[in-house]
């Protein structure tokens, strides 16, 4: 097992070495997640939260192991790029991989957990929660600032944004943070990067009007192309759901 430590906690190496020895009958498992598992711990007076990633398959056991940077490794890096660009998410404290000499095993990234209000998917379940339009603004926002800081967040879903009230406003931080391209995105990227965040209309609209606001462009031009691309996502994931009925029909 190799480890990598943020310095402001490398003197908690040795409680968090036994968290992740004892990863699996040990902590309180947060969330619920089909391939990883997410779990609290207590370390001064705080919580962290360990993700520890599934074991990959045999080609990627070889992929990180020779060619490619694990999970783990990503997220925490990524997440220390996000800080230094005064983007939130819940601060990186290290990240543990093990392997032997031919394949990569098992990768765990640890952060501090954060208490916060709601994710972007309570907006989308209920368009009368309180506050609704303002906090979804300030998301739109936030996207916004992660597109001028060139930051293409590749799994904007509606769970990887945690909102946090804070005094009259909101904060947003994102996790899972394993899928990032860094560059400048042009206007078709920035509008397919909300393709998979609602399939509400009106939230689309809201959306579209705010981003226009940030950014100049035409609001027609931003709502036809923003709808457009989650209508087609919509569709796609559709498709994905029937055919998965159909197969499990005929396992049957």
């Amino acid at each position: 097992m190799t480890k990598t430590f943020q310095e402001a906690y490398k003197d908690y190496q040795k409680e968090i070495d036994q968290f992740i020895s004892q990863f699996s009958n040990s902590g309180e498992v947060f969330g619920n997640q089909p391939r990883n598992t997410i779990k609290l711990f207590p370390l001064n007076g705080k919580q962290i939260n360990i993700k520890s990633f599934k074991v990959p398959n045999l080609v990627n056991q070889i992929a990180y192991k020779f060619f490619r940077k694990s999970k783990a490794q990503r997220s925490f890096e990524y997440a220390n790029v996000l800080k230094n660009r005064g983007i939130g998410t819940p601060e990186p404290i290290a990240y543990y991989e093990s392997s032997n000499p031919l394949l990569f095993k098992h990768s765990f990234y640890v952060s501090e957990h954060l208490d916060v209000d709601l994710t972007y998917r309570e907006l989308s379940h209920n368009l009368n929660y309180p506050d609704h339009e303002n906090i979804l603004r300030g998301f739109t926002r936030f996207t916004y600032r992660l597109h001028q800081e060139q930051i293409h967040f590749l799994d904007h879903s509606p769970g990887n944004t945690l909102i946090k009230k804070v005094g009259e406003g909101y904060e947003y931080f994102l996790v899972d943070l394993n899928r990032m391209e860094f560059g400048p995105m042009d206007f078709d990227k920035r509008m397919r990067n909300f393709e998979r965040l609602t399939k509400q209309e009106s939230m689309v609209k809201t959306m579209s009007d705010e981003y226009a606001k940030c950014s100049g462009e035409d609001p027609k031009k931003v709502f036809d192309a923003m709808w457009t691309y989650t209508q087609e996502f919509q569709e796609k994931f559709q498709r994905k759901k029937r055919l998965k009925k159909k197969l499990k029909f005929w396992k049957k």
